[in-house]
């Protein structure tokens, strides 16, 4: 009989415990989604320009969906590691991942990617922009653009840095010298901040960096600016002209950031989280805490991002093949 009372007792205390527990929280989108923390990929070593802009969003979009986004950095491969490790997971919204226009050059950089590129992921909406700055070493003789494209052509081979071969910096000077006909020496460097740093000291003379990194060095005059690349000033530097307005009126390039995930996941998903997303980006603390870093918030509806994506792999795709740039 104690015994049968005991497993009674038991049975009750557990009984008793579990009711006292807290249910697990139910998220607020499709199907109950989130009831977990998410993967948040970011391709590139932790401290970039895009790993920056995934933790400041991260943390907003945890407060949001009221499970937390852990940013996972996956460097390496010009950021195909972690695209392939989100093309290939499941479409239940637990495996995202935030990536800039570099997605796009990949697509013909690296002719034998696991996945394509234009089918792989679902975008879930755009973030923003980084504008980006043509700056030189101060004792470059030009002030303009105008001057050092002059510079460039009577003395050629003017060694330009970037963060590698294939990298956004790269690719920038590539189409700067085929709408100007001018020819640099490229000098690739393992990160822009390398690059940059031998930019100020002289190793090269020329480089468009993010303006979130070359900022700093501008203001403090270890780097004299010439011209922004995107299609109008930035606001943080009103008095720097754009490359276009400045002599190379074709001229455009600004870095997008966005986020997607892999192709399965549902359209409801995807539009929720674009709703979520673009939600959190009217907030003033946030696009002040992006605009401080350099990024101005711009979103997008997922068709647009895709839509943005897709003429991006056609865009880069032709000045990589012009330029013949290979990885192999």
């Amino acid at each position: 009989m104690s015994r049968v009372l005991s497993t009674a007792g038991l049975a009750a205390a557990c009984t008793f415990a579990l009711g006292a527990m807290p249910a697990f929280a139910q998220g607020k989108g499709p199907g109950g989604y989130p009831l977990k923390p998410i993967r948040f990929l970011v391709p590139f070593a932790p401290g970039g320009t895009t790993d920056l802009v995934a933790r400041l969003v991260s943390q907003r979009l945890s407060d949001e969906l009221g499970q937390q986004l852990v940013v996972d950095n996956r460097g390496g491969a010009g950021g195909t590691i972690a695209a392939e490790i989100v093309a290939r997971s499941a479409g239940d919204g637990y495996t995202l991942k935030m990536n800039h226009q570099g997605m796009t050059f990949n697509a013909t950089l690296y002719p034998k990617l696991p996945f394509d590129t234009a089918k792989a992921f679902a975008a879930i909406g755009q973030i923003g922009i980084t504008p980006n700055v043509l700056v030189v070493n101060t004792a470059v003789p030009a002030k303009t653009v105008n001057e050092f494209v002059a510079l460039a052509k009577k003395g050629g081979n003017i060694p330009f840095g970037s963060g590698g071969m294939g990298s956004s910096a790269h690719l920038a000077v590539e189409l700067f010298m085929l709408q100007t006909g001018v020819k640099m020496l490229h000098v690739p460097y393992k990160g822009a901040g390398p690059a940059l740093a031998d930019t100020i000291g002289g190793q090269v003379q020329m480089m468009i960096a993010t303006l979130p990194a070359a900022s700093g060095h501008i203001r403090a005059g270890k780097l004299r600016a010439l011209g922004m690349s995107g299609v109008k000033r930035s606001p943080a530097f009103p008095e720097i002209p754009t490359i276009a307005e400045s002599g190379v009126p074709k001229y455009e390039y600004d870095t997008w950031y966005g986020i997607f995930g892999p192709a399965s996941l549902p359209r409801t998903m995807v539009a929720w989280l674009n709703q979520t997303l673009n939600r959190v980006l009217v907030e003033p603390d946030l696009r002040k805490r992006l605009a401080d870093s350099g990024l101005e918030v711009e979103t997008s509806t997922p068709e647009q991002m895709q839509k943005t994506v897709v003429e991006d792999m056609a865009r880069w795709g032709k000045v990589i093949r012009e330029a013949n740039i290979r990885i192999d």
